[in-house]
């Protein structure tokens, strides 16, 4: 039926964290209940996460898999760092699609006890420190005002799961409202490709004016986005276009029912896709 998202720092209590709510609905209801995640994939972490290439296949394919076993009457619990907004925003339409309610579960811990944590695993089990910072580094922490993020359940390393609040929040809420994609032709279809086409464009544009005069490590503001551009290089408009094309062809298949955010989104996906 549901999903739950997992999310937190490597070695942030993640998977003791799934265990324990696998074990309570299997003891409590009668549905089935499906782990997914680095762990069940075999994924070789020092290996994957040190390649983004790797790293990015591996999210895909946790997604797929998602995607084949969230329905109305199984729990799916995605067990990985899902620390990308941009990735825990794809996982939100796949619920919305399903027209299933969703929740997150964020093991918050200090950079300092995921260290001390990672060092008392099996060496064979164990990030390399190196690795570990950087992903620390990169995390981008669920924030409940997005509806992507919410419900959200913050959960410290003492803490005791409130799994009555989690089992409500997936049984007793009705799921989000379905994407425009799953309705039959929208009123609003044309004006929203029209807007989808021209924000993305002015979005381009505002790059590469800037790049005129601005250098790597700068910050570009974009009009009508909150989001801003990290300039880590000098983009050329091939590869902006490319992007542009694949962020469009995906967006067409799951719209959001707000214009506005285009832009923002399409600030957010840049950012993650241009390194």
């Amino acid at each position: 039926m549901p999903l739950i998202v997992m999310c937190g720092y490597p070695c942030s209590g993640k998977t003791r964290r799934a265990e324990e709510l696998k074990n309570y609905f299997e003891q409590n209801t009668d549905r089935k209940v499906y782990v997914v995640g680095d762990g069940t994939m075999g994924v070789e972490k020092n290996t994957v996460y040190a390649d983004s290439q790797k790293e990015k296949n591996v999210r895909g394919s946790l997604k797929a898999e998602v995607e084949r076993r969230v329905n109305k009457d199984d729990i799916v619990i995605l067990d990985s760092l899902n620390y990308i907004k941009g990735y825990r925003y794809e996982l939100y339409c796949i619920i919305r699609h399903t027209q299933t309610p969703h929740c997150l579960v964020y093991c918050l811990t200090s950079a300092e006890v995921s260290s001390q944590w990672n060092a008392t695993r099996d060496p064979a089990e164990q990030f390399t420190q190196e690795i570990l910072d950087a992903l620390v580094l990169r995390y981008e922490a669920p924030d409940s005002r997005n509806r992507w993020d919410s419900p959200l359940f913050t959960i410290q390393k003492e803490d005791t799961l409130p799994f009555e609040v989690i089992s409500d929040a997936i049984f007793k809420r009705k799921a989000p409202p379905p994407n425009q994609s799953t309705q039959s032709q929208p009123l609003s279809s044309t004006n929203f490709l029209y807007e989808l086409d021209k924000i993305t464009q002015d979005v381009l544009m505002a790059i590469l004016n800037a790049q005129k005069t601005s250098v790597p490590g700068d910050i570009i503001a974009v009009q009508g986005a909150t989001e801003k551009i990290e300039l880590t290089r000098s983009f050329n408009m091939a590869e902006l276009r490319k992007l542009r094309r694949q962020f469009i062809s995906y967006t067409k298949m799951h719209p959001t029912e707000n214009i506005g955010q285009i832009a923002n989104m399409f600030v957010q996906y840049l950012n993650k896709s241009l390194h």
